[in-house]
């Protein structure tokens, strides 16, 4: 397919920021990036851990590692995370939006504060830090935005209701990014990735929201990501794993009501009472 001729992303030289980079899909985002030549910025809250991935990785590659320990949950993230870019005298050639938590658990027993928290880091960041940075990504002509969606935003998720609405908003976000940035050079994607090994599950103590299916790894996602960015044409999503994709593709044959049902009691908790996950970087 002409879609999938290859042109590969020249990441030497180059530097790429990425959100959550202290532990799941953003420190692995940064060890492949950084095996391909790029410089790093790498963003969390937790300094100690991004301090030594990025000694870490420049030992391995070669490359720049800078971190930034940052609460990206503030109003005005994407301005200050912008602005302490440029006090650095760092030109940012690619953006990974990987920052996000997800709740698990009964809507009605969740913490009204920590659902403003779950929209404010899945979705205002998001926006906040894409605008702060697409203006100059566009400009240089080169590089990537990849944003972190997920499966669970191709239908309603019960029991995950806000993470879903949230993934689904990053995706449609997106994908229309996408097309306004066609002719310019810039790669805009985002990145679904089904249940991986990450934080997520560990923090949470159940893998009742992993719905039974195989859990990939952060290298296999990754993997998927950078292989659909250095296509020639790259499309405005794609969706890692196959059985994911399946998934994905299965609910445009069923209703609503059907998808619904069938997803709830794929993830519905054991427990009486909700159960929390972070998988904050």
């Amino acid at each position: 397919m002409a879609g999938a001729t290859v042109n590969a992303v020249d990441y030497r030289g180059r530097t790429t920021l990425i959100t959550g980079a202290s532990s799941g899909l953003g420190a692995e985002f940064a060890r492949q990036l950084a095996a391909r030549g790029s410089h790093l910025v790498l963003v969390a809250r937790r300094e100690d851990r991004l301090e030594a991935l990025a000694g870490q990785l420049s030992a391995a590659h070669g490359v720049k590692a800078e971190s930034i320990a940052m609460d990206l949950s503030v109003d005005g993230c994407g301005e200050l995370l912008a602005a302490e870019v440029d006090r650095r005298g760092i030109a940012v050639s690619s953006v990974i939006n990987n920052a996000g938590f997800g709740t698990y658990g009964r809507f009605h027993e969740e913490d009204p504060q920590r659902l403003r928290q779950e929209v404010g880091l899945d979705v205002t960041a998001v926006v906040d830090i894409s605008r702060a940075f697409i203006g100059p990504l566009r400009r240089r002509g080169e590089g990537v935005l990849v944003n972190l969606a997920s499966t669970a935003a191709y239908q309603p998720v019960p029991y995950m209701a806000v993470y879903g609405a949230t993934k689904a908003f990053v995706l449609s976000f997106t994908e229309a990014l996408w097309h306004e940035s066609r002719g310019t050079g810039l790669r805009v994607m985002a990145l679904s990735p089904g249940a991986t090994r990450t934080e997520f599950f560990d923090v949470v103590g159940t893998e009742d929201a992993a719905s039974g299916t195989r859990m990939q790894t952060s290298e296999e996602v990754v993997r998927t990501a950078l292989k659909a960015l250095d296509r020639r044409n790259p499309p405005p999503s794609v969706v890692s794993g196959a059985m994911n994709r399946i998934m994905t593709l299965s609910g445009r044959f069923a209703s609503r009501r059907t998808v619904v049902r069938i997803v709830g009691r794929m993830i519905s908790p054991r427990g009486s009472s909700a159960v929390r996950a972070s998988a904050q970087g």
